[in-house]
């Protein structure tokens, strides 16, 4: 009688080796001591305002210590990232660093670097001025919107809107009738964004923008949004056509339920 088989095999073979072990990993990368971040960020804001001020400080240095001095710095330190504002490499950082700066004197350091720059970096400043919400800088933005470079007059228009207020809108109220693209339809964008920041503060002005934004020389995407809030909350349309309810005859056959019946 043959042997029955159970499907294993007669002569299992010896399990196979187990995989060898995974080598170990490359050891980091070690970063060269100029450029470790650490040390600086670690430091005090009067050590990170003396790497300012030093002039065999590196970019990197200086770059650094902008970064923390925008956690850490106070008035001490805005004079000594004011100075780089016109420097190409480190404008960035020392306007990170400046922006969140509670203190006056950031606002009047850069309306007073305003008209030194031009460029990019003038535009950073413009960009600035606008996050601070500096209203005592919208005459000076003004005049920019009107500027020979079309990004820096784009630039003026949107922190103009940013700035925002009663004053913000005349002057893009009054950009929207002479300006020309490229220009023109941000100034169209910057006057949206006021509107909808009045409509808080002053309700009636910013409807007031917003059936301004409505007409068909505006941008397409401008007049949209502009008709949505205009036909949301402007005045309800008067109607020229008074229909007089219908009597006699003409209300005994109306079936339509408008007349109570």
């Amino acid at each position: 009688m043959p042997q029955q088989t159970t499907g294993q095999p007669q002569n299992p073979q010896p399990p196979a080796a187990q995989t060898a072990a995974a080598p170990p990993p490359p050891p980091r990368p070690v970063v060269p001591p100029e450029f470790d971040a650490l040390p600086i960020w670690t430091l005090p804001a009067p050590k990170l305002v003396a790497i300012l001020k030093d002039n065999g400080s590196t970019v990197f240095q200086k770059a650094i210590a902008c970064k923390k001095l925008s956690i850490v710095g106070g008035k001490e330190a805005i004079a000594p990232m004011a100075a780089l504002l016109n420097d190409p490499h480190l404008a960035c950082y020392a306007r990170f660093g400046m922006e969140p700066n509670p203190d006056p004197s950031v606002d009047e350091a850069f309306r007073a670097a305003l008209p030194k720059l031009t460029g990019r970096l003038q535009i950073g400043v413009i960009n600035s001025i606008g996050v601070r919400k500096d209203a005592k800088a919208l005459d000076a933005l003004s005049k920019l919107i009107d500027h020979s470079d079309p990004e820096v007059a784009q630039s003026a228009a949107a922190s103009v809107a940013m700035i925002g207020g009663m004053q913000a809108s005349r002057i893009l109220q009054s950009a929207l009738g002479r300006t020309k693209p490229p220009v023109f339809p941000v100034v169209a964008r910057a006057t949206l964004l006021c509107a909808e920041g009045l409509m808080t503060t002053n309700r009636a002005r910013g409807l007031e923008l917003y059936k301004e934004l409505t007409a068909t020389t505006m941008p397409k995407p401008v007049r949209l949004a502009a008709l949505r809030v205009w036909n949301a909350a402007g005045p309800a349309p008067e109607y020229t056509n008074r229909w007089p309810a219908p009597t006699g005859e003409a209300a005994a056959k109306d079936k339509s339920g408008f007349l109570g019946r």
